[in-house]
C-alpha cells in the first residue's frame, strides 16, 4: 500500500539552541478534534515536499519559514502516523508574519521542554515529539 505524504514543520524559536516548539490544535475531522499536532498537510500529486510544506504553513498559519534540518525517520526517512499516511518532518523558524489559526485548528501554543506533554499529541506525532523533546533546551 502507498501512503499519501504530509509534510509538517516542528517550528522552533532558534535552530542553535530552540527553547520552545510550536503545537496547533485540530478541530477537524470530528475523531481527532481538540488534539494536538506539527502545523503541515497533505503534499499534492507531483507536489515537492517542501513547496508543498511551505504552502501548507502559509495557507494554515499566514507565516513564511526559514528551513532547518529535517528530522529524518524510521520508516524509510519518514514517520508513519496512520495507516494512510507517511510524515515527513522540517525545524523551521518564522521570517516573516505572526502564526495565528487560519483553518484547521483554533489554537497555537509555545511549548517549552516542561511543557511538551501538557496537550494531547496526535498519537503519530508521540514519537516525533519524544524525538525533539532532547532538542529543546
Amino acid at each position: 500500500m502507498t501512503r499519501r505524504l504530509v509534510v509538517a514543520a516542528a517550528i522552533v524559536d532558534a535552530f542553535d539552541r530552540p527553547t520552545r516548539l510550536l503545537a496547533a490544535r485540530r478541530t477537524r475531522p470530528a475523531a481527532i478534534a481538540g488534539r494536538w499536532e506539527f502545523p503541515g498537510g497533505k503534499a499534492e500529486p507531483g507536489e515537492h515536499p517542501v513547496d508543498a510544506l511551505h504552502r501548507e504553513l502559509h495557507e494554515e498559519l499566514g507565516v513564511r519559514v526559514e528551513l532547518g534540518d529535517e528530522v529524518v525517520g524510521p520508516d524509510d526517512g519518514g514517520w508513519i502516523i496512520t495507516d494512510r499516511h507517511v510524515l515527513r518532518l522540517w525545524l523551521a523558524s518564522v521570517a516573516t508574519g505572526f502564526p495565528r489559526p487560519l483553518i484547521e485548528h483554533d489554537e497555537l501554543r509555545w511549548l517549552d521542554a516542561g511543557s511538551l506533554w501538557e496537550v494531547d499529541w496526535l498519537d503519530g506525532d508521540v514519537r516525533i515529539v519524544e524525538e525533539l523533546a532532547g532538542r529543546i533546551a
